[in-house]
């Protein structure tokens, strides 16, 4: 199947979400301070939705509440704590591993939540990407602590469910506005916790606030708002398809910064995970997407790539 450009381009945009997640684990462990992984993950997060949200002067309403509270709480604030946590026991390429298994949960969750029945073949396709993520990334001298997979886990459980529930509550407001509630819901759940239980952080560096500085606006702010488009453009199971970027730039920078190892077996493994990564778009491309995010003119829900039967 063809793909049109405009699919090509939605696909490619975003793409730069995960990809900029995988940075995440290098940045934790070269540019921030240890021991915080709490105070990161609300900081990277709190000070950018506040200014947007303020800047935007919009606020939910109604049902809308209760609604950003428990996506804010799934995709900002438990999923970059889990990630933290994950990133600072376990090494970048480790971390993402667990991690792999979205795009399954992703397809189960769909079936039940938005009554969408997998599609042919993508239930194998997101075991074969779990499967390649593994050849790139555990080796005998990798350490596993059970704390850290227990956390990478539960984070694609969270942004699994939360990727979902975007798809099916379809959010009534721009882009910037449902991005900035979340990020301001997240943070502001997660800065108190962090506090108690890791206490402020001893003076930073110059590095610690660019590694900081990183996160909020590339790893946290852009990420995130490519991501949330590419719900709105694309399936829930094809966006957590290209979720299985990060631990591929995590495993590659690595490689490049630390000068870490990269075998044959990893190779196969990135050969895998691109691989699943392309079948997947396209077992999910002769299905229809609808556009979910409110335009000027009202919320839009045209039919894209949808099979000639459905036009």
């Amino acid at each position: 199947m063809k793909y049109p450009t405009s699919k090509l381009i939605d696909i490619a945009i975003t793409a730069l979400a995960p990809i900029s997640w995988g940075t995440t684990y290098i940045v934790a462990t070269e540019f921030l301070p240890p021991g915080h992984p709490l105070l990161i993950a609300a900081l990277r997060s709190l000070p950018i939705g506040l200014l947007l949200t303020i800047t935007l002067r919009k606020l939910p309403h109604g049902i809308w509440w209760w609604r950003i509270l428990v996506l804010g709480g799934l995709n900002i604030g438990m999923f970059q704590a889990l990630l933290f946590i994950a990133a600072y026991r376990l090494p970048g390429g480790v971390a993402a591993t667990a991690g792999a298994i979205q795009p399954l949960l992703v397809v189960l969750l769909s079936w039940v939540i938005l009554q969408q029945r997998p599609a042919k073949g993508s239930i194998l396709v997101a075991i074969a990407g779990f499967f390649g993520i593994g050849l790139l990334v555990l080796d005998p001298t990798a350490q596993l602590d059970t704390l850290g997979i227990l956390a990478a886990l539960a984070g694609a459980a969270t942004m699994g469910l939360g990727t979902v529930l975007v798809k099916r509550w379809r959010p009534p407001v721009s882009l910037l506005v449902f991005t900035a509630w979340q990020l301001t819901v997240g943070g502001a759940l997660l800065l108190p916790i962090a506090l108690v239980i890791e206490g402020p952080f001893t003076p930073l560096t110059k590095t610690n606030l660019q590694g900081l500085l990183y996160l909020g606006l590339v790893g946290t702010e852009l990420a995130y708002l490519l991501w949330f488009r590419g719900i709105g453009k694309l399936s829930a199971p094809a966006v957590s398809y290209l979720g299985l970027l990060s631990p591929v730039m995590a495993t590659l920078l690595g490689f490049f910064w630390l000068h870490q190892t990269l075998t044959p077996i990893q190779l196969c493994g990135i050969a895998i995970i691109f691989t699943t990564i392309l079948v997947g778009q396209k077992i999910m491309a002769s299905r229809p997407t609808q556009l979910l995010f409110k335009t000027q003119s009202g919320i839009e829900t045209k039919i894209l790539n949808a099979p000639k039967h459905h036009r």
